[in-house]
């Protein structure tokens, strides 16, 4: 099991889950290569390329996302969405021991619409994740296609 019993793990979700802060992610760092421990390395205000920039390629490390998007040119909504990075140095031990440790911090970075497994920072792609949040949130109709029922 993962120890994510830090308070500022739940501080940091509560920080980024607020429409009254700025603050638009959070990066979970295991607090030693032995350890199970996570604690926050970094929060920000920026989009998912500022997030992508603080990845480790040879760490294992968990991203909270608030991702801003438009639906047509009349609305925007504002989804989360929980990154599981696995950096290509990562040892064999700690890659083994990440799947088990996500079910744990999803218990503490409950709320988020998708998740976005990671090796490869192109595994991030905003254009694809707005998609996936787009139809995980079952209210897109594309832009204007009107598709018939025999489809």
């Amino acid at each position: 099991m993962a120890d994510v019993s830090a308070p500022e793990i739940a501080a940091a979700y509560d920080d980024v889950r607020s429409d009254k802060t700025p603050t638009t992610w959070l990066l979970l760092d295991y607090t030693s290569d032995k350890s199970n421990a996570l604690t926050v390395s970094a929060t920000g205000m920026g989009d998912l390329d500022e997030v992508k920039a603080k990845l480790d390629d040879g760490k294992a490390q968990f991203a909270y996302v608030r991702v801003k998007y438009a639906n047509d040119v009349e609305s925007t909504r504002e989804k989360f969405i929980l990154i599981i990075w696995i950096g290509s140095g990562v040892g064999v031990m700690r890659k083994a021991k990440v799947s088990v440790h996500a079910a744990d911090v999803k218990s503490v970075l409950r709320s988020y619409s998708i998740d976005v497994p990671a090796r490869e920072k192109s595994d991030i792609n905003e254009m694809e994740i707005v998609t996936r949040l787009q139809k995980a949130g079952g209210a897109f109709y594309g832009h204007g296609n009107n598709r018939s029922a025999t489809q």
